[in-house]
């Protein structure tokens, strides 16, 4: 890995967020962020907000997306 950028954002409903930029990551090549949504460590796939790991996010894309995570019903 040339560069990297990994955040993990913890929320109260039991999700975690997975923020990502390095060079594995969709978009990273022009300085885009990927996500993934996790539950206990795993992605999930089920969610109305992405069914895996959505990628080529800016920053505001980003925060709107951990936004939607942060607002799902509990698992």
């Amino acid at each position: 890995m040339k560069f990297g950028y990994q955040k993990f954002v913890e929320f109260d409903n039991g999700y975690t967020a997975s923020v990502v930029c390095n060079d594995m990551s969709y978009g990273s090549d022009r300085g885009l962020f990927e996500i993934a949504i996790l539950y206990n460590d795993d992605i999930v796939y089920d969610t109305d907000i992405a069914h895996g790991v959505v990628g080529f996010l800016d920053f505001q894309e980003v925060a709107d997306t951990l936004k939607k995570i942060e607002q799902l019903p509990k698992r």
